[in-house]
C-alpha cells in the first residue's frame, strides 16, 4: 500500500510561512493587557492633569516669577530690565520700619475681626442649628454679607464711619460720647475696618459651623440628655469637639484672609491716604504695603519682595498652627 508523501502546508520543516503570526490570540492578549494597564494606572493622571496644568500656570510660575524678581531691582516702567541685587531687598525690607509697622497692624486687625467673627459665627450657628421657622431664610441672609462685594461694603461702612455726618458717631452722640475720628485715629480706624471684615465674614463661616455641626449624629445629643447635660454643656461637651477640624479650618482660612487684607483699608482711606493706610500709616496692611511699593514707588523688587515675605509668614502660621494641632492631639 502505498503512503503519500506530500508536503504538509507548513512546510518540510515544520516551520510557519513568513508573514504568518505563531500566536495571534496571545498577541492579541498582551495588547489588551497593555491597554488595560493604561487605562487603570494613567487614567487617574489624565483626570487630574488639567488642574496641575492650570496650577502651573497661573500659581508655580507666578510664584516663582515673584521670587525670581524679588532678587532684583526692577522698576514699573521698565520691567524688561532687571539688576541683579541678590538678597538686598530682603534685607531692606528687614530694616524697613514700615514692614514691621505693616505686620503689626496686619496681626492687631487680624486679632480684631478673626475673633469676634468666628465666635458670633459659631454662635450663629448653633441659633440655627436648632429646628425654627423660616430656617431657610436665616440661612441665606447669613450669606447676603458675604455676596456683597469688598468696594460695596467698604463704602458703605466708610459712609457710617465718617466723622461728621457718620450714622456711627451719631448714635454716639445720643448717648453722650463726642465724634471719633475713626480714619485718623488707629485703633479707631482698625476697630471700623475689622468691623467691615466681620460683617462680611461672619454669615459664611456660620454655615461652615452649621454644615459640621449637621454632621454630628443625634445618638450623641440624646445620650448628653439622658446623662443630664444642659444645652450650654452639650454644646461645649459634644458641639464643640464634633466640629473642630471645622475650627481649625476656618481659622487658617482667617488667618490667611487677615494676611492679604487690602480692599477695605484701601477704600476706607477715601484716597491717597488709602494707599498709605493713613496719614501716619497707622492702619497700613501687608497688602497695602506691597501695593504702595509696586504701583506708587513703582519699585517691582521690593513689592515681590512683601509678597513673598507673606508667603514666608503664612508657612509659619501653617507650621505652629499643625505643632499646636499635634499638642493638643495627644493631650486629649
Amino acid at each position: 500500500m502505498a503512503i503519500s508523501t506530500s508536503t504538509p502546508p507548513d512546510g518540510p520543516s515544520g516551520a510557519l510561512p513568513t508573514g504568518t503570526d505563531p500566536d495571534p490570540d496571545g498577541d492579541l492578549l498582551r495588547r489588551r493587557t497593555l491597554l488595560h494597564r493604561l487605562d487603570v494606572g494613567g487614567a487617574p493622571y489624565a483626570f487630574i492633569a488639567p488642574f496641575f496644568v492650570v496650577f502651573a500656570a497661573f500659581s508655580l510660575y507666578p510664584l516663582i516669577y515673584t521670587w525670581w524678581i524679588s532678587l532684583h531691582r526692577v522698576e514699573l516702567s521698565t520691567l524688561n530690565l532687571m539688576e541683579w541685587v541678590g538678597f538686598d531687598n530682603y534685607t531692606a525690607l528687614w530694616n524697613d520700619e514700615r514692614f514691621w509697622n505693616a505686620l503689626l497692624n496686619t496681626f492687631t486687625i487680624g486679632v480684631l475681626s478673626t475673633v469676634p467673627q468666628l465666635m458670633m459665627a459659631l454662635g450663629l450657628a448653633h441659633l440655627l442649628n436648632y429646628q425654627l421657622r423660616g430656617s431657610t431664610f436665616f440661612r441665606v441672609a447669613a450669606l447676603t454679607p458675604y455676596a456683597t462685594s469688598v468696594g460695596a461694603a467698604a463704602l458703605v461702612f466708610t459712609m457710617l464711619f465718617e466723622r461728621d455726618f457718620g450714622m456711627i458717631n451719631w448714635m454716639l452722640n445720643l448717648v453722650g460720647v463726642d465724634n471719633i475720628d475713626w480714619e485718623n485715629n488707629k485703633w479707631a480706624a482698625q476697630t471700623a475696618i475689622s468691623t467691615i471684615v466681620i460683617w462680611r465674614w461672619t454669615g459664611y463661616n456660620a454655615l461652615l459651623y452649621l454644615a459640621a455641626m449637621q454632621a454630628i449624629p443625634r445618638d450623641r445629643y440624646e445620650a448628653a440628655a439622658i446623662d443630664g447635660a444642659s444645652r450650654w454643656q452639650q454644646f461645649l461637651k459634644v458641639t464643640v469637639p464634633g466640629i473642630r477640624s471645622t475650627i481649625v479650618f476656618t481659622i487658617v482660612l482667617s488667618t490667611i484672609g487677615a494676611t492679604q487684607l487690602f480692599g477695605e483699608p484701601l477704600i476706607f482711606g477715601q484716597g491717597p491716604n488709602g494707599i498709605t493706610g493713613g496719614a501716619d500709616n497707622q492702619y497700613q496692611t501687608l497688602g497695602l504695603l506691597l501695593y504702595e511699593e509696586g504701583w506708587k514707588n513703582y519699585q517691582m523688587g521690593r513689592a515681590a519682595t512683601v509678597a513673598w515675605a507673606m508667603f514666608l509668614l503664612l508657612i509659619v502660621v501653617f507650621v505652629v498652627q499643625q505643632v499646636v494641632r499635634r499638642v493638643l492631639a495627644r493631650r486629649t
